[in-house]
């Protein structure tokens, strides 16, 4: 039966794209959002990018039209975060004491930023939130160098803006190769040689002992090794926590994140879905529970549960291509698939009209996993396409081929 009332509790991409979609399919009923930020929702992947540029504000990043709450015929709720949740009353209790009645609810509380434990707070950043990065935005534009702590997307986004806002750039990570986490060194290597062509230092295999705040409000990051790096800011993009403390006493299965069975649902707690960063759903390729920090995923799971409770007798389960990009020096860096650390990986570059592009190819017994390109989107979406079908190793290499007018070897490994 459809519900007369959807609460989704998250006001960022996931929650939002929900009360769209339901709206979209047809439902009538009542939908609010909570939200534990004053601010009207907005669009996150911008922040580490062009708000952190200057080149996209507030505004511009709105995830409701230019009616807002009411175009979209929504009850939103900002400020007071969810901080208890009673699955038998379906209630979800506020900050400010209100108990807010559902029959279908959406879990959509995203993750928050792990940061250093630290006294030099006025120094250290993170970008999770549009205060964060404006915030970090006026710091940076104060000038001295940025060191960003940890080798990943964020960390070499920050990274990159900075460099666009005139900012001498470093990267540190505590792994030999940074980048290797996600890509692998062949790949890592690959984007150390990126932001080096830009005049970032890359420091691999640097774990960050402590950062000192000088009286003059810079710092200086120490390293494990010995090592003084001089700061004028330091972002700090180690990876994130899911947001599910005010779940504890609820009864919900969770487990770095809430489990969720492969329709979103979770388990045990009657027209309770989960979707999103804090979301461990059951994916069928593999018979394992996952949690993917991505916005496609974010907004594939919103549309995906929507539908579901929009139709319970036509229930769909989240079966998309894993897919990220990052924006990277004016470069569009693309992955779909899923990497494995043994995974054997093909270096090619490729010549098209445009000049030559670099796709890794990632398999695993002869079967495609993953895929990486720089700069060439039509071949990321034959790949996305050809990991839903399960298409072998050699089969992915016959469509990049055709997509080119030249392949070359580089690597592999």
């Amino acid at each position: 039966m459809t519900p007369d009332r959807v609460v989704v509790v998250g006001a960022s991409i996931g929650g939002v794209r929900t009360a769209q979609a339901l709206r979209a399919g047809g439902f009538g009923g009542d939908i609010m959002i909570i939200g534990a930020e004053l601010t009207e929702p907005y669009d996150k992947p911008p922040l580490s990018k062009q708000v952190l540029a200057g080149e996209q504000n507030a505004d511009d990043i709105a995830l409701l039209g230019a009616a807002g709450w009411a175009g979209e015929r929504l009850d939103g709720r900002l400020g007071s975060p969810a901080v208890d949740l009673d699955t038998e009353s379906k209630e979800v209790l506020l900050a400010d004491g209100q108990r807010i009645g559902y029959d279908a609810l959406v879990i959509a509380t995203g993750v928050r930023a792990r940061t250093l434990t630290t006294e030099a707070n006025q120094l250290v950043h993170t970008v999770r939130e549009l205060r964060d990065a404006t915030a970090l935005r006026q710091r940076m534009l104060g000038g001295g160098p940025v060191v960003v702590v940890g080798g990943g997307f964020i960390g070499a986004e920050v990274a990159a803006s900075a460099v666009a806002l005139g900012a001498q750039a470093a990267i540190v990570e505590s792994l030999p190769t940074p980048f290797t986490r996600v890509l692998g060194p062949a790949v890592g290597a690959l984007m150390t040689e990126l932001h080096e062509s830009f005049g970032v230092s890359v420091l691999g295999g640097a774990a960050v002992a402590r950062v000192e705040q000088l009286t003059d409000g810079t710092g200086i990051v120490h390293l494990a090794d010995g090592r003084r790096l001089a700061a004028g800011t330091v972002v700090v993009g180690i990876g994130c926590v899911p947001n599910t403390e005010w779940l504890h006493s609820s009864g919900l299965p969770l487990d770095d994140g809430v489990i969720t069975d492969q329709h979103c649902a979770v388990p045990g707690a009657e027209d309770v879905y989960a979707i999103g960063d804090v979301a461990r759903w059951y994916d069928v390729h593999d018979g394992t529970h996952r949690r993917v920090e991505h916005w496609t995923n974010a907004v594939e799971q919103a549309h995906l549960v929507a539908h579901n409770i929009l139709a319970p007798g036509d229930l769909r389960p989240h079966t998309k291509a894993p897919y990220f990009w990052s924006d990277q020096y004016g470069m569009k860096i693309q992955m779909a698939g899923r990497i494995e650390a043994d995974d054997r990986v093909d270096l090619l570059r490729c010549t098209i009209p445009a000049g030559d592009r670099h796709v890794a190819v990632y398999s695993r017994h002869g079967k495609f996993s993953a895929a990486v390109t720089f700069g060439w989107p039509r071949a990321i979406a034959a790949c996305r396409r050809s990991w839903e079908r399960a298409a072998t190793v050699d089969e992915v290499h016959q469509q990049i081929q055709g997509l080119a007018t030249k392949v070359t070897a580089v690597e592999t490994r």
